[in-house]
């Protein structure tokens, strides 16, 4: 593709969530509810943690950045969405885009590996509680933290860079409700195989080790449950594992559908209700699974 066709800086369009005028005011209503829930819980859920000192606990660290991730990518996302189904000119700038995807990206990462973690802190909890505070000290939970950051950033940056390098020489309406890799994909005028083949390949190293971690820890978890003598003792256990797996199920599943389904099953209004629930509503749904599940452990 000649670069000289195409659009350096270009101003994208999206299309929204829905193109029924009579559907807008309902559609504000209900995503202004589900976003100021979203506010008010996982501040809330953040505030806490760090006002009492009984909360200064592994778990409890990375259960306020599992908080601060949801709160960041449904802000990427969430505002910007409630003004488009307001307003009639639904412009984003280039730099607008490049910043709004790279939000997404990097804290939906921040989230798959922290879930990996917080399974990882049960097993060490669970399996070895004398040895806990040494196992899980500060200093380890800020290295964890630390590379889950650079780890995200690293790939946030690299699927963004990528699709940013692309040519878009024709439309630049997207037929979505914030700036996502498939409807940019679609729009670009040139080869995007290997943008894809990158996606798949670093996302699915993500997803497979997070997934595979979570499982591998709970596994032990399991293992160490059944020595446990006391009924009440394993029946808390239990509902502790169930509580996070039920988390991770949610959050990972949607993942997988989303982005590793066949591209002959691929739908663009499927997509964007598939969106709505993993940068919305899992964002809403998430403090009040951990709450549970932290007042069982």
């Amino acid at each position: 593709m000649d670069k000289e066709n195409c659009s350096s800086f270009p101003e994208f369009f999206l299309l929204g969530i829905t193109s029924k005028h009579d559907m807008k005011a309902v559609s504000f209503m209900v995503f202004l509810v589900v976003y100021l829930t979203i506010l008010l819980e996982n501040l809330g859920m953040i505030t806490l943690i760090r006002m009492d000192p009984q909360l200064h606990t592994p778990m409890y660290f990375f259960l306020s950045h599992l908080s601060f991730s949801d709160l960041c990518y449904s802000t990427a996302v969430g505002p910007r969405m409630l003004v488009d189904l307001l307003a009639e000119k639904h412009s984003i700038t280039f730099v607008g885009c490049f910043l709004q995807l790279l939000f997404v990206y990097v804290f939906i990462d921040v989230e798959c590996m922290l879930l990996a973690v917080m399974a990882f802190d049960r097993y060490k909890a669970i399996s070895n509680p004398l040895l806990y505070a040494v196992d899980m000290s500060s200093k380890v939970c800020y290295q964890f933290l630390t590379l889950i950051y650079l780890a995200s950033a690293v790939d946030g940056l690299i699927h963004t860079t990528l699709a940013f390098s692309l040519c878009f020489c024709g439309s630049t309406q997207i037929n979505h409700f914030f700036c996502d890799l498939p409807p940019l994909y679609l729009l670009s005028c040139s080869d995007t195989q290997i943008n894809e083949l990158v996606v798949f390949t670093l996302f699915g190293f993500i997803e497979l080790s997070t997934i595979s971690g979570v499982l591998v820890s709970y596994g032990y978890i399991i293992s160490s449950v059944l020595k446990i003598s006391s009924a009440g003792g394993r029946f808390k256990a239990f509902s502790t594992c169930a509580s996070h797996l039920t988390a991770v199920g949610i959050f990972q599943g949607t993942m997988l559908f989303m982005y590793f389904r066949p591209s002959s099953a691929y739908s663009l209004d499927q997509d964007k209700m598939t969106s709505v629930f993993y940068l919305l509503t899992i964002p809403m749904m998430n403090p009040l699974i951990y709450s549970l599940w932290s007042r069982m452990c």
